[in-house]
């Protein structure tokens, strides 16, 4: 994996490019941060990037004001190419010129082909092309939004067991729900029961309760 390239879009470091870093990078508001940013609502220590398993890992280190990504806050995330990273004031793009256009090229490939495909090969010269123009000019819009993310790899058999009965548990509360759906006479609109809507609620709390729980920074390995 190449050195990873962040550009301060918005805030008071505006303008600077952070290239060629080697993981672990931290982003911080104090000295020993890899990427120190003057922004009085960025934590001390408020994220951290690392490789794992081939893929960059972002993790807010419980910071004051939290972290987004394209716009949604965000415990732990997996990075592309093309990422806005919001922290404090301070908005950070990652991934560099070609290696967001590669991305934009094969976003547009996987489409035209009726599904979605990334090139491994983000260094690949003849993909090169001008980010500015093949974004129609949309800089911050996430490349990602509407990928399926891929499932984790190399996974134990346990928690490949424990991972499969979390995702039988989402899918068979969301069947009990559709099941319970009416439609109204023009059969434009669906109309779900007060309880069952309740339930649906009670799910999201659940989700989110899972994504705080492993995206713990301090969560026992």
């Amino acid at each position: 994996m190449g050195g990873i390239t962040l550009r301060v879009l918005d805030g008071a470091d505006r303008g600077r490019v952070y290239g060629d870093l080697s993981p672990p990078v931290t982003i911080g508001r104090e000295e020993g941060n890899t990427i120190q940013l003057n922004d009085e609502r960025v934590s001390r220590f408020h994220v951290k990037i690392q490789e794992d398993h081939e893929k960059l890992v972002l993790t807010d280190l419980e910071s004051t004001n939290g972290t987004k990504v394209n716009g949604e806050d965000i415990q732990l995330r997996i990075l592309r190419f093309g990422d806005m990273v919001s922290v404090g004031r301070s908005v950070l793009l990652f991934g560099s010129r070609d290696e967001i256009a590669h991305r934009v090229a094969s976003s547009k490939r996987g489409r035209a082909s009726g599904r979605a495909t990334i090139d491994p090969n983000p260094n690949d010269p003849s993909e090169s092309l001008d980010f500015d123009v093949q974004c129609d000019g949309a800089l911050g819009a996430p490349l990602n939004a509407m990928e399926p993310p891929e499932l984790p790899e190399r996974l134990s058999p346990g928690q490949a067991a424990q991972l499969a009965e979390l995702l039988e548990f989402v899918h068979l509360r969301i069947r009990e729900l559709l099941d319970a759906v009416d439609c109204d006479v023009k059969g434009d609109r669906v109309i779900l029961d007060q309880a069952e809507w309740q339930g649906l609620v009670d799910l999201q709390s659940r989700l989110a309760e899972y994504l705080r729980g492993v995206s713990d920074p301090n969560r026992p390995e």
